[in-house]
C-alpha cells in the first residue's frame, strides 16, 4: 500500500476525526458558558445574537480558503492530516510552507508520488513543533501579560493607543516584512538597470488583497457601513488567491 493510502486509512481518519469531534465540543461548551455568562451580567440578548450572527459570517468566508488548504495538502499528505491541522490551530499560509520547508529538508517533494513514511513524520513533527509556542507561552504568561495590558491601557489616553495597539500593529507589520522581504528581495540591479529575478505572483496578490482590504476600509469608515468589517479579510483573502489562479491559467 502506498504512504499516501495509509494517510488517507480509516485509522487516520478516526484519529484526527476523534480530535477534531472533541475540539468542536469544547467550542460548544464554551458557546453556551458565554452565553449564560451574558445574560447573567444584564446583556442585551439583540446584541448577543448580532455577536454570534457576525461571528459565523465571519468564519463562513475564511473556511472556504481553509478548504481549499485542506484540498491543496491532501495530495500530498491525505485528507486527515491537513483537516486536523486547518480545523484545530493551524493557519493556511503557515501549513503550507512549513510542509513544503520540512519536505525539502527530508529530500523530497510536497507531492504523493515521493511522500515516505519517514518524510511524512517529518513533516507533521515540524508543522505540530513549530506552532505549538503560542499555546505553552500563553499558558504561562497569558494572565500576567493581561494585568500589564490592562494597567497601560488605564494609564494611556484610548486617542494615542495603548501598549496592545502598538504591540498588534508592530506584530502585524513585522509579519507582512517577513512575508513579502523575500520577494522583494528578488530586486537586482545590473548595469544601472532594475530587473526582478524571482517570483512575483505573491506580490501580485498582496497588492490585490491590500487595495481590496482598502476599499472595504473606505466604505466602511467612510459609508456607515461598518457590516462590511465582517467580510473584509475573508473577501481579500479569496480575491487575493483568485488573482493567483487567474495569473497561473495564462
Amino acid at each position: 500500500m502506498r504512504v499516501i493510502d495509509q494517510l488517507s486509512s480509516p485509522y487516520m481518519y478516526l484519529l484526527c476525526g476523534g480530535i477534531v469531534l472533541f475540539v468542536a465540543l469544547v467550542c460548544v461548551v464554551f458557546l453556551v458558558r458565554a452565553w449564560k455568562a451574558g445574560r447573567a451580567i444584564g446583556m442585551d440578548p439583540v446584541v448577543m445574537k448580532r455577536a454570534v450572527t457576525a461571528s459565523a459570517t465571519f468564519s463562513v468566508l475564511p473556511a472556504i480558503g481553509i478548504l481549499l488548504g485542506v484540498i491543496a495538502l491532501s495530495g500530498s499528505l491525505g485528507i486527515p492530516w491537513p483537516w486536523l491541522r486547518l480545523s484545530v490551530i493551524g493557519a493556511l499560509h503557515y501549513e503550507t510552507q512549513v510542509a513544503d520547508a520540512a519536505a525539502e529538508q527530508v529530500g523530497i517533494h510536497l507531492s504523493a508520488s515521493e511522500m515516505t513514511a519517514g518524510g511524512f513524520a517529518t513533516i507533521a513533527l515540524l508543522m505540530s513543533v513549530c506552532i505549538m509556542w503560542g499555546m505553552i507561552l500563553d499558558t504561562v504568561f497569558g494572565k500576567r501579560y493581561l494585568k500589564q495590558l490592562n494597567r497601560n491601557q488605564n494609564q494611556t489616553n484610548r486617542k494615542q493607543g495603548g501598549f496592545g495597539d502598538h504591540a498588534m500593529t508592530a506584530m502585524f507589520i513585522g509579519m507582512v516584512s517577513a512575508y513579502l522581504g523575500s520577494y522583494l528581495g528578488s530586486f537586482v540591479s545590473e548595469n544601472g538597470l532594475l530587473t526582478f529575478t524571482g517570483n512575483w505572483v505573491p506580490l501580485l496578490v498582496a497588492g490585490v488583497s491590500a487595495c481590496i482590504m482598502a476599499v472595504f476600509t473606505y466604505f466602511s469608515e467612510h459609508r456607515n457601513m461598518q457590516w462590511l468589517d465582517n467580510f473584509s479579510i475573508a473577501c481579500s483573502m479569496l480575491i487575493g488567491m483568485l488573482a493567483a489562479v487567474l495569473t497561473g491559467l495564462h
